[in-house]
């Protein structure tokens, strides 16, 4: 009995886990069988196209053994689908000319499409931060300029104040900006330090007082402005969209920098979700419009409206408390407040 009542739960799991396979990579509907890659493709634009749920894309690509690394696609590459063991797959022809040599295969990796543009973040990547509180006000600032003015302009000589860490050299000069807070708590999660631009630190004098010099502005360099160490980045030329690990609660879009309020596709956003929530860089997460309470003129009461899924987002710089998304897809227009969760 035993015996048999096991042999049942397992055939249950079997049944259970086949079926959750089918369902993880359900493509779309009337979805070509060949497809010829052009240049300003991407992996994740491709794969949205084939896939309904398109941060499942690693399930797509997986099947290719004629070539070595299966992110690497170019344009004029042919891709054709494939079913294996009951799942679709994308399999490449290639349609460019590689170079052959033993045991090696080389191409121009500069060409390859990537999975997401970085054209949009990149600046982002480089510049942009969300700081603690007090961590602005507790760092160096421009005390003066050359000749008691400050001048817009790289090459122009700043004095600064305050404690330089050793072994820095790099600044970016920055400026408090928004204070960003949890829309359901209230609690403050950071402040958006503008960017001004980047500074050298040229030489150090025994009162504390440091001379720079301006290396890169996006805006007049004033007095009280803050440096803090350059971060040392490794931007890399693509990201891995996925399903967040964690299950994601009350999550808000809060903000936009710079003040849109209409938000779109590509468009930058602040949601109120980072490192201590889970958040990991290149998790997709699904955005989802808040429903408005209306009045039913039948039963003469107020009723609220269920949210309404309207676009997908994903992470691509985190904080403790906040981190930066890219909308990778608007259904509807979007706005702070709008809600952000698993996909």
């Amino acid at each position: 009995m035993k015996k048999s009542t096991l042999s049942v739960c397992l055939l249950l799991l079997s049944l259970l886990f086949s079926a959750w396979l089918q369902a993880a990579v359900e493509l779309n509907d009337n979805v070509p069988e060949t497809y010829i890659v052009k240049k300003g493709d991407t992996l994740w634009g491709i794969s949205g196209m084939y896939l309904q749920k398109p941060w499942l894309w690693p399930q797509l690509w997986d099947a290719n053994p004629q070539i070595d690394n299966p992110h690497l696609i170019y344009p004029g590459d042919e891709l054709y689908l494939v079913w294996i063991d009951g799942q679709p797959k994308l399999r490449v022809r290639r349609g460019r000319d590689v170079k052959m040599v033993p045991n090696m295969r080389v191409s121009d990796l500069d060409l390859a499409i990537p999975i997401i543009p970085l054209d949009e973040i990149g600046p982002w990547l480089k510049w942009s931060r969300i700081v603690a509180e007090g961590e602005l006000n507790g760092a160096p600032y421009i005390v003066s300029g050359s000749q008691r003015h400050l001048l817009s302009a790289p090459g122009d000589k700043v004095f600064g104040r305050g404690v330089f860490p050793d072994g820095e050299r790099a600044y970016g000069i920055y400026r408090p900006g928004a204070a960003y807070h949890d829309p359901l708590t209230n609690e403050l999660l950071g402040y958006q330090a503008q960017d001004i631009g980047n500074a050298k630190l040229l030489s150090s004098n025994t009162d504390a007082v440091t001379e720079l010099e301006i290396t890169r502005i996006t805006e007049e360099v004033r007095v009280t402005d803050r440096l803090l160490p350059m971060r040392e980045r490794i931007i890399d030329a693509t990201f891995h969209p996925r399903a967040p690990d964690a299950e994601i609660k009350d999550g808000y879009m809060i903000a936009v920098p710079g003040g849109v309020t209409q938000i779109g596709t590509n468009d930058i956003v602040v949601i109120n979700k980072g490192e201590r929530d889970g958040l990991e860089v290149g998790q997709v997460l699904a955005i989802y419009q808040v429903g408005e309470m209306v009045f039913d003129s039948v039963a003469k009461e107020n009723v609220m409206l269920p949210d309404v899924r309207a676009g997908l987002a994903m992470v691509f710089e985190v904080f403790e408390k906040a981190s930066y998304v890219i909308v990778l897809k608007s259904d509807k227009p979007l706005e702070v407040g709008d809600k952000v969760t698993n996909p």
